[in-house]
């Protein structure tokens, strides 16, 4: 089957222009974008309205499509005084061909169609019955169209399913636009050309951080670089912006912003010095490019941010022997002296990068939240991936610690080997050992935690290693484990309520 052909008459005329009493405006003059890393932003844009005295109704086009109407704030900087938006309409009821044809169902359209033996066109005329798309609803936009089977029309008397030629409409019905626009009505007691500012609020452009790290070869230097990720799904292009980022935990409303995906990738490399300067925004951090950018519709961008070389690191071998269950019994009085619980043991060791976020490092700047990929050469020089995790947004000069997976060749060992519950009941004591064997061809020091679940009061009465306290709920016992070897850490701890 083939697809039709819709033709439009007269369409771009009606469509990018102004009705009787409205007046289109030129494109804007400047424009300025800072993007929170929250799905939103803040868009700035500077035009040149020419508005006539008295009350009219103005179109602004190139809006985008995601804009939060009551957001928008307007300024005439030529005479703050002078112009008042009186009435403001968002107009999104983009032209589609599902649209378009849902216009002219039960009214006349005409076929063009081929004389096979001739090989010229002719043209019929019938009335459309069904358009072949279905309109599914969206809160707070227009429909999605989805096309659900053939066109049907009247033509000759005769019903026609997918009826064969061109279909032609005379032209483009009333409240279909090309683009989504804002109607102004305006009160201006001064004629003529108006500099303005426009400010609103957009979801769909939005902004992330990802990082990519190269561990040495002694696992003792990393070098990292850290990219934005800029991804424009709102509607519209903005050409020779302004660029600002905003990095931290900004209180929004989500419901009122939809989320959306770019197309395109479009990576702009850095030619050694900062392309972003850091700034105080409140509570946040700012981040501002130092020239001006294109941001294009359904477009990826990725812009370097931040890299450090040569950066101290360091590789952490952890090992959390009780499963994880403990978080949900911690101080439950229903678990505290039942000695079957709190027996799990988790073999695996997990294995960490640490680094320090600081200008002696390369780095030193706040770092945006993000994921952060970690690579490692082979014996044979080829990079290789060696695992990934999510930093939170971190300040200057704190440490930075990545969890990349478990080791292969050092296994922990967890064992409850006492559990005694006296005084009637009021008080529990349990001895835990924990065995941690190392098959790698070097030494090893390994963290071993505990977490004292059971109850807030408790006391370790018998320990063979040396342990700290890290918190009410953790205690960690270092070891070191010589090739081939095996750590044993036995421990009582009692609990009283």
């Amino acid at each position: 089957m083939k697809r039709m052909l819709v033709l439009i008459g007269f369409a771009v005329a009606l469509a990018g222009g102004s009705s009787k009493g409205q007046e289109a405006q030129d494109g804007r003059t400047s424009v300025d974008l800072t993007i929170y890393n929250q799905n939103i932003s803040l868009i700035r844009e500077e035009r040149s309205l020419g508005l006539s005295k008295g009350k009219s109704k103005v179109i602004i086009p190139d809006i985008p499509a995601t804009i939060d109407g009551t957001s928008l704030h307007f300024l005439s900087l030529t005479d703050p005084g002078a112009v008042k938006v009186l009435e403001q309409n968002y107009q999104y009821d983009l032209v589609h061909q599902g649209k378009l044809l849902e216009k002219y169902i039960g009214k006349q359209v005409e076929f063009v169609r081929m004389n096979e033996e001739t090989k010229k066109e002719y043209t019929v005329s019938g009335k459309l019955l069904s358009t072949g798309y279905s309109a599914q609803p969206v809160y707070g936009g227009a429909p999605n169209y989805s096309h659900t089977g053939g066109m049907v029309a009247e033509v000759g008397g005769k019903i026609e399913i997918n009826p064969s030629g061109r279909l032609v409409l005379p032209s483009l019905p009333e409240g279909l636009i090309l683009k989504p626009q804002l109607e102004w009505l305006v009160e201006n007691s001064r004629e003529g050309k108006h500099k303005t500012e426009i400010s609103y609020m957009a979801s769909q452009l939005s902004w992330t951080c990802n990082y990519v790290a190269l561990l040495d070869k002694s696992d003792s230097k990393v070098d990292m670089t850290g990219w934005v990720t800029i991804v424009n799904g709102c509607g519209t292009s903005f050409d020779n912006a302004g660029l600002k980022l905003v990095a931290g935990d900004v209180n929004i409303v989500q419901d009122q912003f939809r989320k959306g995906r770019g197309g395109a990738i479009a990576m702009e490399m850095s030619d050694g010095a900062p392309q972003f300067s850091q700034s105080e925004l409140f509570e946040y951090k700012l981040y501002s490019l130092q020239r001006r950018t294109d941001i294009k519709n359904n477009e990826t961008k990725q812009i370097e941010l931040v890299s450090g070389r040569n950066v101290s690191a360091k590789k952490v071998f952890i090992y959390d022997g009780i499963a994880d269950q403990w978080r949900y019994w911690v101080n439950n009085y229903s678990y505290r002296s039942q000695g079957s619980y709190g027996q799990q043991s988790n073999p695996k060791v997990g294995v960490f990068v640490t680094f320090r976020n600081d200008a002696k490092s390369g780095l030193g700047i706040p770092l945006p939240k993000g994921k952060v990929r970690v690579y490692k050469r082979d014996d044979d020089g080829k990079e290789q991936f060696i695992g990934e995790d999510e930093i939170d947004h971190t300040p200057k000069d704190e440490e930075l610690r990545l969890y990349l997976g478990n080791a292969f060749d050092i296994v922990g060992e967890r064992a409850q080997k006492d559990f005694k519950s006296i005084s009637s009941g009021k008080v529990v004591e349990e001895t835990i050992e924990i065995k941690v064997r190392n098959h790698k061809k070097e030494a090893v020091e390994v963290m071993v935690y505990e977490h004292p679940w059971r109850w807030s009061e408790w006391e370790i009465t018998a320990s063979n290693q040396k342990w700290e306290k890290v918190d009410q709920s953790t205690i960690r016992f270092p070891v070191k484990i010589a090739q081939d070897g095996e750590a044993v850490i036995q421990y009582t701890i009692r609990y009283s309520w």
